[in-house]
């Protein structure tokens, strides 16, 4: 017989799928640079790690698509910025464990 599994508790997927996009230090990296400087930041995020801006750019598509992170084109470049309360939900599952 088949073991029936529950469906997990939306703020448990929630969690699952943020902590996900936290999953390697770069993008840490990358939101406390974002939460430190408070605005939007376009090449300078690039300036302050030590790796390639494509792989900058695939951590932050990341971040965005997890909706840690808004993106924001000005001009030829894409600005880049913390969502405050996307960071307020994470914390806040963070607490439920």
């Amino acid at each position: 017989m088949p073991r029936k599994t529950a469906k997990p508790p939306a703020g448990d997927t929630e969690l699952a799928r943020l902590a996900k996009a936290l999953g390697h230090p770069a993008r840490v990296a990358i939101l406390k640079l974002l939460i430190e400087r408070g605005t939007c930041v376009c090449g300078a995020i690039v300036d302050e790690l030590p790796l390639a801006q494509a792989t900058v750019s695939q951590h932050l598509k990341v971040l965005k698509q997890a909706g840690l992170v808004q993106g924001e084109i000005d001009g030829p470049r894409v600005c880049y910025c913390v969502d405050p309360a996307a960071v307020r939900r994470m914390k806040e599952l963070i607490g439920t464990l």
